[in-house]
């Protein structure tokens, strides 16, 4: 459960926004961290990508500021808990998405993300007088980070996936 926003604005106002609930490694799902899930670290320590770091309670979140997840199972292997989720399950649940941001919506040439993509799940839709925009084929995407990982404008978040194919 995500934890609500109490800024001054939002509590003058009556308004809760929630923010987005953390990253969480593959073939996990919030329940389970929250459930079943230690914080021991024996996953932290394993991811040999080194994607993974402890939040406040010492359970793992993910950071794709430089590195994806190449779907090792690593971190799987190494939890002694039943946190993680059978292979044959989708390994995210969450896809990537383009923000505003991206260098090609402000009209500079830029393919970074789809080139990093290894499922080819980004394409760029040509446009008269300005660079391909980038679309994401969210059945396609993975969630594995690979183009947030190399976006030189830091465009690409990730969001819940609508469905699990």
């Amino acid at each position: 459960m995500a934890a609500p926003d109490i800024s001054r604005r939002n509590f003058l106002t009556g308004r809760a926004r929630t923010a987005p609930p953390p990253l969480r490694p593959p073939w996990t799902r919030e329940e389970t961290i929250t459930s079943a899930c230690t914080g021991c670290g024996a996953c932290i320590d394993a991811c040999p990508e080194a994607i993974l770091s402890p939040d406040s309670r010492g359970r793992p979140v993910i950071s794709f500021a430089d590195r994806e997840c190449t779907f090792c199972r690593a971190c799987a292997q190494a939890c002694p808990e039943p946190v993680f989720l059978d292979a044959s399950e989708r390994a995210f649940a969450h896809v990537a998405a383009i923000e505003e941001s991206c260098f090609a919506k402000t009209g500079v040439h830029c393919q970074s993300c789809g080139d990093a993509c290894p499922e080819a799940a980004i394409r760029f839709r040509p446009r008269i007088g300005g660079a391909p925009l980038p679309e994401i084929e969210a059945a396609q995407c993975t969630g594995c980070g690979a183009c947030a990982a190399i976006c030189p404008a830091n465009a690409v978040s990730m969001r819940a996936a609508e469905s699990n194919p």
